[in-house]
């Protein structure tokens, strides 16, 4: 796979998909110190709650319950609804030389499919935010072949997100805000060239809670 390092959520003056992006990370970080809001009557939100996805601009939108059920059966809106499933994948087949093949420079990655690009999207985690290598579609085409659960993925709004840091070889289809608090959590806490220890120590505390939600 050639490598097209192509930062998210960094400048974008035009308001397009990066500074969409950007408000998202930008909302977890705030989460903790103001009661957030739904987005569409304006009730007050319980920490846990549920997200639509604004497509075109990749955006994430805070709702309360009966707000976002309104959308659970909507083709093509300007909104879908986010899925809270979480769903581990314990036979997913990809071996060591196959991950090396992708030349990603960081062992995280999340892969979904994007309705207005109409192609397979691979995203890692940097410093900076969210940055976009080109997937083959040969690549994605030979996961796929092997692990029939992928065919599953609601576009845009799930994610295969791979966790290979250390040891782990860890693979789950997630909500795609997961991918996106995950991608905000390593902004936030990444140090120097290497991370520092404390990025490391919230990326394992991130695993752990997601493998105690997920189903086999």
């Amino acid at each position: 796979m050639t490598d097209n390092p192509t930062p998210l959520g960094l400048t974008n003056a035009d308001g397009g998909p990066g500074q969409g992006l950007i408000n998202t990370l930008r909302r977890f970080r705030e989460r903790a110190s103001a009661q957030e809001k739904c987005e569409f009557c304006g009730a007050g939100l319980p920490p846990a709650h549920r997200h639509l996805l604004e497509v075109a601009k990749r955006r994430i939108v805070c709702t309360c319950t009966p707000c976002a059920l309104r959308f659970q059966d909507v083709v093509g809106g300007r909104f879908k609804l986010i899925p809270s499933d979480i769903r581990h994948l314990s036979e997913f087949n990809l071996s060591d030389a196959e991950w090396e093949n992708l030349a990603l420079p960081i062992n995280l990655a999340f892969f979904f499919y994007s309705t207005p690009q109409q192609k397979m999207s691979a995203m890692y985690p940097s410093p900076a935010g969210a940055t976009e290598s080109l997937l083959p579609l040969t690549a994605w085409t030979s996961l796929v072949e092997r692990n029939s659960e992928l065919t599953t993925m609601v576009p845009d709004v799930e994610a295969l997100l791979i966790n290979r840091v250390g040891t782990k070889r860890e693979y789950y289809i997630v909500p795609i805000d997961l991918c996106f608090e995950l991608i905000g959590l390593i902004r936030v806490y990444w140090r120097g060239l290497s991370g520092g220890d404390k990025v490391w120590e919230e990326v394992e505390v991130f695993f752990s809670k997601l493998r105690a939600s997920a189903r086999a």
